[in-house]
């Protein structure tokens, strides 16, 4: 039987909390002047992507006790930035990182259902957790939860949530000319919830939202997140945009998926890839290779250096070999607030592997960080990285991709311009939008409501 030619998903994350960016790009712009959002929105919506994805921090990250330079200082809060971008585009999904750990149910259930009534059904939530004390200072809750514990919370949170979008069946609103609008239904609104994390209840007073509730995404990548996601989410965020790790991944989620009553369709698998495009391939990876010493500069590189290392390098040349001490194992005190700090369960195992490494290609520390610090996802010309997306979604290693451009906001225009008309031509991609809402968009159904109180 011929496995029929799945349809690629397509995504926009404007890029904030790392160095994905190359500032020093003449056309690189600003990440908080609201020109630069729209510009990269309405890009993403003339390709007809799904969404565009924000990530948002909850706190300014710290390296040797001052904020880290290659952070985007002063980001404009997610919310705001996505209903003002509801009113300068018609079909584009807007997908926002919302934090569970130190928000409430009622709060972000009220933001996200008016988000979905000003966008006419097009939010989504990408409902992450904080690991840190660190970040727990900036709230009066404070200190951390274990992992278990930061995803039973958001479980929790999540299923509170619900609860308030539930609270509205639809139908609860009657239209008078001489009345107004007005409740049919006592019970409008009406919701319950109580657990070990919240007892709440009162009445939801946003009305049922055009998607009934927002389209859920989940990144964690842990064994709980990935439960939590073939529980819970609509998509997940996957770093593995590679055939045999995008495989594996995509097998293990989707096959988490039965025990909870679901179909292999009903969550889709967008990794997070770069991209760079050149005439021909060698001028691709010409291209790439610049791009890559652009986001290390020296000073990134050992940046990056001290992180693993856990102590002061200022005075390490990043041209030279990688350095004989061995890290400080135990809490990181030179770097605050950064997921890949804590990446590294074993760090002096990691040191040895960056050595060896160095070794057997004879490369300098910066030249090692180049390599070990990001991948380019796709290089070479338009019709390289055409046929290697549709490659990677067809073989079952994801459901399409969130392109991460390195240059903003202009930096998507080019994979638009030139790599979505061969997609489309393929007749993998749409040529136009089929629907209104981002659930049309993903595939996904209306969810049924299932949280109502009586």
């Amino acid at each position: 039987m011929t496995k029929p030619v799945k349809q690629i998903h397509l995504a926009a994350h404007f890029p904030g909390v790392n160095n994905t960016t190359v500032w020093s790009d003449p056309a690189s712009g600003s990440h908080i002047e609201f020109s630069s959002f729209v510009h990269f929105a309405q890009a993403a919506e003339r390709g007809k992507f799904d969404f565009m994805f924000l990530a948002e921090g909850l706190r300014l990250r710290e390296q040797k006790g001052l904020i880290y330079d290659l952070d985007v200082v002063g980001r404009p809060d997610t919310f705001t930035v996505l209903a003002a971008l509801a009113a300068v585009t018609d079909r584009l999904g807007l997908t926002g990182t919302i934090n569970s750990t130190f928000n409430e149910p009622y709060e972000v259930a009220r933001q996200f259902a008016s988000l979905d009534h000003l966008s006419d059904g097009r939010a989504a939530w990408n409902v992450v957790t904080s690991w840190d004390a660190f970040t727990g200072e900036n709230f009066r809750r404070g200190g951390y939860l274990a992992e278990d514990q930061r995803y039973s919370r958001a479980e929790s949170f999540l299923r509170a949530a619900h609860s308030l979008f539930d609270s509205w069946s639809g139908d609860e609103i009657v239209a008078d000319k001489e009345r107004g609008v007005f409740l049919s239904d006592s019970r409008a609104g009406a919701f319950s919830y109580h657990d070990q994390h919240f007892d709440i209840s009162g009445r939801f007073n946003v009305p049922r939202s055009p998607q009934g509730r927002p389209v859920i995404f989940q990144a964690g990548d842990s064994d709980h997140g990935r439960e939590f996601a073939a529980a819970a989410a609509d998509a997940i965020f996957s770093r593995y945009g590679t055939l045999a790790d995008g495989q594996a991944f995509y097998a293990d989620v989707k096959g988490r998926l039965a025990k909870y009553g679901r179909r292999h369709d009903q969550l889709l698998i967008l990794p997070a890839a770069t991209f760079v495009l050149g005439d021909t391939d060698a001028e691709a990876a010409d291209i790439a290779h610049q791009v890559r010493l652009a986001q290390v500069s020296p000073a990134t590189a050992i940046k990056f250096l001290e992180q693993l290392w856990n102590r002061d390098l200022s005075d390490h040349d990043p041209d030279g070999p990688l350095p004989t001490v061995d890290p400080i194992v135990g809490e990181n005190t030179i770097a605050k607030g950064r997921a890949s700090v804590r990446m590294h369960r074993d760090p002096i195992a990691v040191a040895n592997e960056w050595r060896a490494k160095a070794e057997a290609e004879n490369l300098t520390t910066r030249e090692l960080i180049v390599e070990v610090t990001g991948r380019q996802n796709f290089v070479g010309s338009p019709a390289t990285v055409a046929e290697s997306i549709n490659h990677l979604v067809q073989a079952d290693a994801s459901d399409g991709f969130i392109l991460v451009p390195h240059v903003t906001p202009s930096g998507l225009d080019p994979f638009v311009d030139k790599v979505v008309p061969l997609l489309q031509e393929r007749g993998v991609f749409r040529a136009d939008y089929a629907g209104t809402t981002l659930r049309d968009h993903l595939g996904l159904a209306e969810p049924a409501r299932r949280f109502r109180a009586s």
